[in-house]
């Protein structure tokens, strides 16, 4: 397959994300219950291809209040529904999650996912946006009304390392 024929088809769609970042988090420490008492914390991230390019691997150091917390994300490229599956697991919970499946648009990824949050039913949404080679933009966001509000949860801010 031919590099046009894979930006086309999005299996390049997360190649701005390879190598070494800077992340700045902000992650909101009680998710659906009306709090606006967030945490900042600091990060870095590795992100790699696997497979030929269908997946990559972006490894996660955060340094939360708590404690250090080491976390991967695994994206898998779908060729013939032309969407990804991201999935995560880090070293607090040890459990890979259900993951989030979707594309990107326009330069905007969006992806979503069913999920629970204390036995109870929400959709869970990722935006990948304001994209650049050196920075980058995620965010995570919950609604517990099926998609009519968004409670944005956890953003990350990537500046990229300077070369070496």
């Amino acid at each position: 397959m031919s590099e046009i024929e894979k930006q086309q088809d999005g299996r390049a769609d997360f190649d701005f994300l390879l190598g070494r970042w800077r992340v700045h988090h902000r992650i909101l420490r009680l998710r659906l219950q009306g709090s606006t008492d967030w945490q900042e914390c600091e990060g870095t991230v590795l992100n790699y291809q696997v497979m030929g390019g269908l997946a990559n691997v972006e490894e996660h150091k955060i340094e939360r209040e708590d404690g250090l917390v080491k976390a991967i994300a695994l994206r898998i490229y779908n060729p013939a529904s032309q969407e990804w599956g991201i999935y995560w697991v880090d070293s607090k919970y040890t459990t890979l999650d259900n993951g989030v499946f979707g594309s990107f648009k326009e330069g905007l990824g969006t992806f979503y996912s069913l999920d629970a949050i204390e036995g109870k039913r929400i959709l869970t949404r990722f935006i990948w946006s304001d994209i650049t080679h050196d920075s980058a933009r995620w965010e995570q966001a919950c609604s517990a009304d099926f998609g009519k509000t968004w409670e944005v949860n956890w953003t990350m801010y990537f500046s990229r390392y300077e070369e070496e």
